[in-house]
């Protein structure tokens, strides 16, 4: 079940998602037409930075900075590309707004490509959303049938045509790097930053503009409402409101859009429904796998980039994985060691080894197989790959043995000392794919 609690972003609409018609009547498409009859490229940047408007892809890094950095580039050949990857566990809210506010996205899109003064302009999408990217074409369909996409766009004299882009089906191809180099038909693997920075060196070597597809959806929104309506929520460093998918030991899973901010405990609670069963909340992923576990004593903590990283983890995308107090820590983090492991696209030694490694010792406990030195030698591995592979791939597999291994060590050494699982099965409802 899919929710919406504080609707600042995605205003409702009645009729088919791809319906041109509704999404005017909220107010679609005033915000285009505003950049193309009044605002100059830099009058935009300068609104986004003024509302403070951060990257919701996992950064966190300011967007008017961002685009700022592309429109002032030396060199004038530059590209667009939405990145509507989204392959992490407990992450889907960018498929939600795929699938319900396609035209949203692409007016976004549309600011976005005529802001950077892009060549050319794409949303690569995730080939397994069949039905959002279906949304999404007959959105662009209508789009282009009312003027809005195509050449001299109203009258306005500027060009600008979005291409659908299906990509690839892995985790690492999301990483924006990745994803450029899949674009042009070559294996998905990300380039080393720095130097190979999208702004600087994107698509074809170009300056290009990456965002995520939430990112972009606030853009009409701020434009056509004003920076200082979109500071009216959220956090003086991280304002507005955020998409949370969120998964796990929840009554009501979902995406729950919520102001910057929000306590882990509130939106488990006010949006989740609290933990099904009766049973008790044993540890939260704020961020998906790749960044550290906070445990029940920890539900106070602001739920904004900021506040997340002081605390030692990470809002990432706002995948937030709940995991409750009949689940065996082993064998979730043993779940996640192997999509991390299947994940790896192998370009970089110590990512393609360290994975199968990490892997291999969490299987030999959970089997109840493992030793006292095959713990020590996987919080020894944990040190030696941690921030050396090219994307951050390993670094989070890494991060989310180090944190299972410190918060709940007692479980580990329980594997060890029994030879086996001490807790026997882990509830349906706990199981978060």
């Amino acid at each position: 079940m899919t929710t919406l609690t504080d609707t600042r972003l995605v205003e409702q609409v009645d009729g088919a998602p791809w319906d041109i018609d509704a999404y005017m009547k909220v107010g679609g498409y005033e915000a285009w037409k505003k950049c193309l009859k009044e605002l100059t490229p830099e009058q935009v940047v300068h609104e986004l930075k003024s509302s403070g408007l951060r990257g919701r892809g996992g950064a966190g890094f300011p967007t008017g900075v961002k685009w700022d950095k592309v429109l002032n580039h030396r060199v004038k050949e530059r590209y667009f590309v939405c990145n509507a990857g989204e392959h992490e566990p407990g992450t889907f809210k960018d498929r939600h707004l795929l699938k319900t506010v396609p035209h949203q996205l692409i007016e976004g899109c549309l600011i976005a490509a005529r802001t950077a003064k892009a060549k050319a302009s794409f949303i690569y999408v995730n080939h397994e959303y069949e039905e959002e990217r279906e949304n999404l074409k007959k959105a662009l369909a209508q789009a282009k049938e009312r003027g809005f996409v195509g050449r001299d766009i109203l009258g306005s004299g500027v060009d600008i045509e979005l291409q659908v882009f299906e990509g690839h089906g892995s985790y690492v191809a999301g990483e924006e790097t990745a994803m450029l180099e899949s674009m042009q038909g070559r294996p998905a693997m990300p380039r080393q930053k720095p130097p190979f920075y999208p702004t600087d060196y994107g698509l074809y070597g170009k300056p290009t503009l990456v965002n995520n597809v939430e990112t972009l959806c606030n853009i009409p929104r701020i434009l056509h409402k004003g920076a200082a309506w979109f500071t009216q929520v959220g956090t003086e460093k991280c304002p507005g409101t955020m998409m949370f998918s969120l998964s796990g030991a929840v009554n009501r899973p979902g995406v729950y859009e919520m102001p910057m901010g929000v306590t882990i405990g509130e939106l488990i609670d006010t949006c989740g429904g609290g933990v099904p069963g009766g049973r008790k909340i044993k540890a939260v992923f704020p961020g998906g796998p790749a960044f550290s576990m906070v445990t029940a004593d920890q539900l106070d903590l602001p739920m904004d980039f900021d506040s997340l990283k002081k605390a030692g983890t990470g809002l990432g995308s706002a995948g937030v994985i709940v995991v409750d107090d009949e689940t065996c820590m082993v064998r979730q983090t043993l779940k996640f060691s192997n999509f991390f492991k299947g994940e790896s696209c192998g370009q970089c030694p110590p990512c393609r080894m360290g994975t199968i490694n990490l892997a291999t010792l969490m299987t030999k406990i959970e089997a109840g197989e493992g030793t006292q030195k095959d713990l020590d030698s996987l919080l020894q591995l944990c040190g030696f790959v941690k921030g050396t592979g090219y994307c951050t791939l390993v670094t989070g597999a890494a991060v989310l043995v180090q944190s299972s291994v410190k918060l709940f060590r007692q479980e580990f050494e329980d594997h060890i000392r029994l030879q086996r699982c001490p807790i026997p099965t882990i509830p349906a409802e706990a199981v978060t794919h």
